[in-house]
Formats: structure tokens, sequence, C-alpha cells
């Protein structure tokens, strides 16, 4: 069976309902404020310089492994140049530094086991689907 552009975009959704479903729980349970969609609230301006350096170097990252990919395809880079590895590397460093900040200076500690918890669940989710190949359902 084909899938088409239709079915993958139906199955991202899915996906992102169960984790936002996830967050919505834990939070539920550990009575923590939940956090706005496509907002960054930082916790003080120490964490708003510090995400903001660590945004900074992931995208030069990025723009130097772009680089060498677009003009050196035939030599290839490592797995750990590759745009996918360096975009999940930069997430989960920016949720450990929001969880450390939240740990070190939010009134509710919970809110840092809140952010670790969402954090361990997406990586779970993502790469299962990664190892299933999504689960199966885009095999010919």
């Amino acid at each position: 069976m084909n899938f088409g552009l239709g079915s993958l975009i139906l199955f991202l959704i899915v996906l992102l309902l169960i984790i936002s479903i996830f967050g919505f729980v834990i939070r539920k349970l550990l009575g923590v404020e939940r956090k706005k969609w496509f907002s960054y609230d930082y916790v003080n301006e120490i964490h708003k310089k510090l995400d903001l350096s660590v945004r900074i170097i992931y995208l030069s990252l990025v723009l130097i492994s772009s680089y060498y990919k677009f003009n050196y395809d035939n030599v290839g880079i490592a797995w750990y140049y590759e745009l996918w590895f360096i975009i999940i590397v930069f997430l989960v460093t920016s949720e450990m530094l929001r969880a450390f900040m939240e740990w070190k200076y939010a009134e509710n500690k919970k809110d840092a086991i809140a952010t670790i918890a969402e954090m361990m669940f997406m990586i779970s989710i993502v790469f299962l689907t990664i190892k299933t190949d999504f689960f199966g359902l885009f095999n010919s």
C-alpha cells in the first residue's frame, strides 16, 4: 500500500496530538501551569541570554553543515553533521537548559520535572517513529 503526502501530514498531526495530550496530562498530574503554544517563556534574563547563545551556536552548525552538504556532497559528511541530528541535539539541549533553569529559578520545581518528562516522551516517539519506519505505514 502506498501512502502519499496527505497520509504523512495526517500521521504527523496525530503524533503532535499524542505528544500534546501527554504534556497536558503530565502537567495536570504534577499541578503545574500549562505552556502556551508557540511561545517561549523565559524563566529569567539569564535563561534568555543562554537560550540565545544556544540558538546561535546551533544555527551556525546548521549553516556549516548545509554548506558542506551542498558544496561537497561527493565527499560525504559524518552522521553527526547531518541536519536531522543537529536539530534533535538542539531540541534536547534547549529543553535541558529550560529544565535546569526551571529547577534552579522557578517557584514551582515541578515545572522542571514536567519539562524533562515531555522531552523524554517526545524523544521516545521520534526514536520509535524513525526505527519503525513510521510504524511501517509507508512501506510499499
